[in-house]
């Protein structure tokens, strides 16, 4: 393949790249997807040791995740739904 025709692919792959973060500063994500209270994340100077996971952590995290199945799914009935071809009409 020529090194010519790797330009448009490479131009488009960055900018693909470059809209995809533009999308991400416009489209607020729900309010309770992060917990600021909750988020021990920043090690202080203190810290030496490997931080640890609670129960309660492992438990949201799980539900983040059944939330994200969840939604993934729905949007892919929606894609399917979207993009399914057109009925057939009746015939006469």
């Amino acid at each position: 393949m020529p090194l010519l025709a790797l330009v448009p692919l490479l131009a488009c792959q960055v900018c693909n790249k470059y809209n995809m973060i533009l999308n991400e500063l416009y489209s607020r994500e729900p309010e309770a997807y992060q917990d600021v209270g909750q988020d021990n994340s920043q090690p202080r100077l203190g810290d030496l040791r490997k931080t640890r996971l609670t129960l309660r952590q492992i438990n949201k995290l799980r539900q983040m995740n059944d939330v994200r199945s969840y939604e993934y799914k729905e949007k892919l009935k929606q894609v399917k739904k979207q993009y399914a071809p057109p009925p057939a009409a009746p015939a006469l």
